[in-house]
């Protein structure tokens, strides 16, 4: 099944006559941030077959920016029996249209959002301090830029691991 796009305003209306929104994000994301009727189904559980959606008339799918929604419209198009959308702009566009959404930001940073700012963090320490202090410092660049390749070719990441077991990470998440 193909999902046709639904802008923040036709999302809302199809909501109010009954329409399921189902946030696609992972619960670390979902936790801090997420549509105030939306329900969570990550979308590993949604490639394993959702059966709970088949009942449903009407489904939306979102994320944070639609981006995932739109490269994923093909699995999630099969995951519905009924009409299937994909929320043009996803969570952003709704906040900018105005419509409720509940945020814990007591809830950690995003995974990717620590990942990305713990190495960039690591390489910009690098050439700074390879360039004032000794070039020796370049290794550590050099080392995080290794661990991301490797990261996206095998899909293992040893710094999220790491950044998973920080104390902030470690606090019960509210669904």
């Amino acid at each position: 099944m193909s999902l046709k796009s639904l802008s923040p305003e036709a999302a809302q209306q199809h909501q109010s006559q009954g329409a399921l929104l189902v946030d696609i994000r992972a619960l670390d994301e979902y936790a801090r941030e997420h549509i105030a009727q939306a329900r969570h189904i990550p979308m590993e559980q949604l490639i394993e077959g959702a059966a709970e959606l088949h009942d449903a008339k009407t489904v939306i799918f979102h994320c944070r920016s639609g981006n995932r929604t739109r490269m994923s419209a093909q699995t999630l198009g099969a995951s519905v029996t009924g009409d299937g959308y994909v929320l043009e702009g996803g969570l952003d566009a709704w906040k900018k249209a105005g419509f409720p959404v509940i945020s814990d930001f007591s809830q950690p940073l995003e995974l990717q959002r620590q990942v990305q700012i713990a190495a960039g963090s690591m390489i910009v320490l690098g050439t700074v301090l390879g360039t004032i202090l000794s070039p020796w410092f370049l290794l550590l660049s050099g080392f995080v830029g290794a661990g991301l390749v490797f990261a996206g070719i095998s899909g293992y990441c040893g710094l999220a691991r790491l950044l998973m077991k920080m104390p902030w990470n470690r606090r019960p998440s509210t669904t």
